[in-house]
């Protein structure tokens, strides 16, 4: 079993710099009503673009190994979060969105299969944590 480490170093009240194993620092803070500086985006926040980034990652890997011909592609989350404490995302729909000429819908349903079921491994812990669900569009260029 691989091991992994991650670090947060105070800045000054909740504004904090993070950093894992692969040496890159990402700031996150708070809002100014909560003793932040408003200066970084926010931790749950990173959960949200650590599922689109991942998925997105394998969607586009896949899609060029099937050597589909796309132009631009973008992956866009929407989501539902309680309202009381803690408060948790409770139903996140991603939206896969392609531009180009001639992609097979069959193909780009494969990659996001492939990535929902077997590759992304932030979707498999989320999960069963909450609802995930997507779709996807295909756009002429």
């Amino acid at each position: 079993m691989s091991k992994v480490s991650a670090k947060a170093v105070q800045v000054k009240g909740v504004t904090f710099m993070g950093i894992t194993d692969s040496g890159h620092w990402v700031p996150m803070d708070g809002p100014k009503d909560f003793g932040g500086a408003d200066g970084g985006i926010r931790p749950k926040e990173l959960l949200l673009l650590s599922l689109i980034g991942c998925t997105g990652s394998d969607v586009a890997s896949i899609l060029d190994k099937m050597r589909e011909p796309y132009s631009k592609f973008e992956v866009a989350l929407d989501g539902e979060m309680t309202e009381d404490h803690p408060k948790v995302y409770k139903k996140l729909h991603i939206t896969y969105k392609i531009w180009g000429e001639g992609i097979k819908a069959a193909n780009l349903e494969r990659a996001i299969e492939l990535s929902q079921e077997r590759y992304c491994g932030v979707t498999f812990m989320l999960k069963n944590a909450m609802e995930i669900t997507h779709s996807y569009e295909i756009n002429p260029k």
